[in-house]
């Protein structure tokens, strides 16, 4: 079983717009609605690779309701806490002329009986799962540390921990020691504290954090690929080039290869591979955190994976 933790879930809302710029009026050429925040991306690539999934986190309000209806329809079970406070809504303007603009609201507030009820249930849920993926922000006034806590009580039960998230968040995480985390360069920028300026730095980073304990550090460079660190061995990943009709959800994607992968035992070229082509194949879905099993299978044949020193 895979867990997905999502603390901080919204509506998304997707507006695809011709000739999108400032202060003008515009009818969207499509809107698409859908159950959003990071962790449901992976609840739901997770389930259309055919893996055991259970979706938790905090719903309330309306958009609560309609992410729990759309988790039943997709038959995804889902143990979310109830919220006094309404789940937010996130908008994303996809247009050819100015890319991709993107408006996050915080989030509710979660009482401290919410969260009580929240890792009580934790602790119960896990106790069936393989590997959790937890992803995204939190809500405004969760402490910084709550990751650090769930990666904690995993690891007491010797669950593997996925931790995709950024900030204060992050580093905090970091401190437990997760299984795997994803972060980005100006992410790793964060946890140094200063600029890191070429390939060499971002890996001497990546190197710290693989001696701190961490088994994979998996760092995204954008259309470059990404590097990632796992024991002694370094590997640069580039995939192919593809038709990219929406961006959004592709690092979680990734991150639910990495999971599946881990789950069916992959080798470890196989889990770069495969992580590397379900991430790649989200973006070429008009869906956020969607992807087609045959693109999958059409872009691992032409991923690339060099060993670095």
């Amino acid at each position: 079983m895979i867990t997905t933790i999502t603390l901080n879930p919204s509506v998304d809302k997707r507006y695809d717009i011709e000739d999108f710029h400032r202060n003008g009026i515009f009818r969207p050429k499509n809107v698409e609605r859908t159950a959003g925040g990071k962790g449901l991306n992976v609840a739901r690539i997770v389930h259309t690779l055919g893996e055991p999934v259970i979706a938790s986190g905090f719903l309330g309000g309306e958009n609560g309701n309609f992410i729990s209806k759309e988790l039943d329809r997709l038959d995804i079970e889902n143990r979310f806490i109830d919220i006094k406070e309404h789940t937010r809504n996130c908008i994303a303007i996809l247009s050819k002329n100015s890319g991709q603009t993107e408006i996050l609201e915080s989030g509710p507030k979660i009482s401290k009986k919410e969260l009580n009820l929240f890792l009580e249930q934790y602790t119960e849920m896990i106790s069936k799962t393989d590997i959790i993926c937890a992803s995204g922000s939190l809500p405004e006034n969760i402490p910084s540390n709550i990751y650090r806590k769930l990666i904690k009580i995993a690891k007491k039960k010797n669950i593997k921990f996925i931790l995709d998230t950024s900030g204060e968040a992050l580093i905090e995480g970091i401190k437990e020691i997760p299984y795997l985390i994803k972060p980005n360069k100006k992410e790793l920028e964060i946890i140094e504290g200063k600029r890191l300026d070429n390939e060499e730095d971002i890996i001497t980073s990546g190197r710290r954090l693989v001696n701190k304990g961490i088994e994979f550090v998996v760092i995204s460079l954008g259309k470059k690929g990404s590097i990632v660190l796992k024991d002694d061995k370094i590997f640069r990943i580039k995939v192919p080039k593809v038709k990219v009709r929406n961006p959004v959800g592709s690092g979680d994607a990734m991150v639910a290869g990495f999971a599946v992968g881990l789950r069916k035992g992959y080798n470890l070229k196989n889990i770069l591979s495969f992580a590397a082509s379900v991430g790649t194949a989200n973006a070429m879905d008009l869906g956020t955190g969607t992807v087609k099993l045959k693109n999958i299978n059409n872009i691992m044949s032409k991923v690339f994976i060099e060993g670095l020193k």
